[in-house]
């Protein structure tokens, strides 16, 4: 019995000895701890560990990490930000001018910063700075803290620095100024004229695509080349639309420059000097957006009604004296400009048809710099026609960004298709490996608004079973807008030359029920398409598969990207 007591004694002596213990150490923990965050060694090794790992960046709900290399924490604990994301995350416009000085505007408010200063000018304030923008793997990274403070974000760390967390202060500041022009912004192109051509299409194409390059690229492309290399049988004198200039670029058949083919009616086969990975249609009369992308991106291809046929016509629809344009009528689109900015004031007085209101849209036109102003003019919002079939080209890089393209759909998206009653299918393509390769992206066209996609890859082809049962996931997402993407894969999958492999979708338009887009031969214009050179399939549910080029006579319009091993 003693023996039990001494042995309770004991282990309460041990437990209040080991309380006072644990909290004394545990003080001199916290003391210490104190003194090491501040400890410079501590701060780099912690940066250290969040750039090898996945350090997070919340700006209103939109976050990105260092996994994709867009964010940076230096060994101050400082995150910093790649300039080429400001303009997404930030929704604002971001820019490099003259290859030295970073812009970041926001509504009426302008953010510059120099490469290398110690200070920023702010609304015309000049401001000193301890931060710079660093260059990192020849890439340029912006202090978050400049662009918290400038544009009224409140953000914080979490308690394992693993993410930081920026919420507007703003809520009743405009993203849009009620007046935007490139010619005021110096991202507007050369102006050019079509001459006697049917080309108008064609020129919007390349002045919107040259738009979405400045002010950091100066770029003249061929539109010559795209009017008659394509892959559609039309003639320089017939005419085309934007469907004809995404097939086009999409097939990385161009865009070529200019100063290698001459704007003749003559082409042939040059250097591709981009390849144009992403183009985004616009729903109809969705202004808003339209100066949106116009602010952020490039300037909107758009089309509309006119009775003019060059720089010297006229038309009751156009005022020569305000360089003012209006048509109110049932009349389709035949003539194609690009939106380069916009002014909600823009006087009604100005037009010569009565509209409801101010406000217009500037547009570029292919007439030469002796229409309007210097080539410009105003478009009314109330003209029936404006913003009504609109595409701006918002992913264009160079052209190493991989090694090879795997297509059959030369003349992209022709059509659509789909299930009954069925918002989903799953789509897929087989390809033949010319090498050792490794699967990077695939691209495909989302026929609507907010498609859902997830992206398979099959790399031993075998039977149209393989499709089902060896598949891999390799990533998935949600697309705002109709057009054609581009989708990196979360991871990237080795295919051996001579073997077939298959990229494979499932695509979701909560809106329509045919979510997969399918070149076929429509009209004389695609009388040229080759269903012989596919090798597709669909499915209702991913399980069982038929053959489009002999069920549905079509090619499914799904590319690979690919690098060399």
């Amino acid at each position: 019995m003693k023996k039990q007591v001494w042995y309770w004694m004991i282990c309460i002596i041990a437990i209040v000895g080991g309380f006072f213990l644990f909290k004394y150490l545990n003080k001199e923990y916290l003391i210490k701890s104190e003194v090491v965050v501040d400890n410079t060694r501590w701060n780099k090794l912690i940066a250290n560990e969040l750039n090898n790992n996945n350090v997070k960046l919340s700006v209103d709900g939109v976050t990105i990490n260092s996994k994709n290399k867009k964010i940076y924490v230096d060994d101050e604990l400082k995150m910093y930000i790649a300039v080429d994301n400001i303009t997404e995350t930030f929704n604002c416009f971001c820019a490099i001018y003259n290859g030295k000085t970073v812009k970041i505007t926001k509504s009426d408010n302008v953010l510059t910063m120099d490469i290398g200063a110690l200070e920023y000018n702010w609304n015309e304030t000049a401001l000193d700075s301890e931060l710079p923008i660093l260059e990192i793997d020849k890439a340029y990274y912006f202090p978050v803290d400049i662009l918290a403070e400038c544009f009224h974000y409140s953000y914080v760390w979490d308690g394992q620095y693993t993410e930081m967390k920026l919420v507007s202060n703003d809520n009743n500041s405009r993203n849009l100024p009620y007046y935007y022009s490139y010619e005021k912004e110096e991202r507007s192109p050369q102006v050019r004229s079509q001459g006697n051509y049917s080309t108008c299409w064609a020129f919007a194409s390349v002045t919107a695509l040259e738009t979405s390059l400045l002010p950091e690229e100066h770029k003249v492309f061929a539109a010559d080349h795209m009017a008659i290399m394509n892959s559609f049988s039309v003639g320089v004198s017939e005419g085309g639309d934007y469907n004809i200039s995404m097939a086009y670029l999409a097939a990385w058949q161009g865009p070529v420059l200019e100063k290698d083919d001459k704007y003749d009616g003559v082409s042939g086969k040059y250097k591709t000097v981009k390849h144009v990975q992403e183009m985004q249609i616009i729903e109809s009369k969705e202004y808003e957006t339209i100066k949106a992308m116009v602010y952020k991106y490039g300037g909107v291809q758009s089309a509309l009604y006119t009775s003019l046929v060059n720089s010297s016509s006229t038309s009751t629809y156009y005022n020569k004296e305000t360089n003012a344009y209006c048509y109110i009528g049932e009349n389709k689109p035949n003539h194609d400009i690009v939106i380069i900015g916009w002014d909600d004031n823009y006087p009604k007085e100005n037009f010569n048809t009565a509209v409801e209101g101010d406000g217009a849209f500037i547009c570029r036109n292919s007439w030469g710099k002796e229409f309007g102003d210097k080539g410009n003019f105003y478009v009314s919002y109330y003209d029936s026609n404006i913003g009504v079939h609109n595409i701006v080209y918002t992913r264009i890089e160079d052209t190493d960004n991989y090694d090879n393209i795997y297509q059959s759909d030369l003349c992209g998206y022709v059509g659509k298709m789909g299930y009954k009653d069925k918002s989903s299918a799953y789509f897929a393509n087989v390809f033949k490996a010319d090498k050792d390769e490794i699967v990077k992206a695939v691209g495909f066209y989302a026929t609507d608004v907010d498609t859902k996609y997830e992206v398979f890859i099959c790399p031993d082809y075998e039977d149209e079973n393989s499709l089902t049962s060896s598949r891999t996931w390799v990533g998935s997402g949600s697309l705002k807008n109709k057009g054609y993407y581009t989708i990196e894969l979360n991871r990237a999958i080795e295919v051996e030359k001579g073997n077939e492999f298959a990229v494979i979708i499932k695509a979701t338009t909560p809106k329509s029920c045919e979510p997969v887009a399918v070149e076929f031969q429509n009209d004389d214009i695609t009388k040229n398409v080759d269903i012989k050179d596919g090798k597709g399939y669909i499915s209702f549910m991913g399980n069982a598969w038929e053959r489009v080029e002999d069920k549905k006579k079509c090619n499914i319009c799904l590319k690979a990207f690919t690098e060399d091993r």
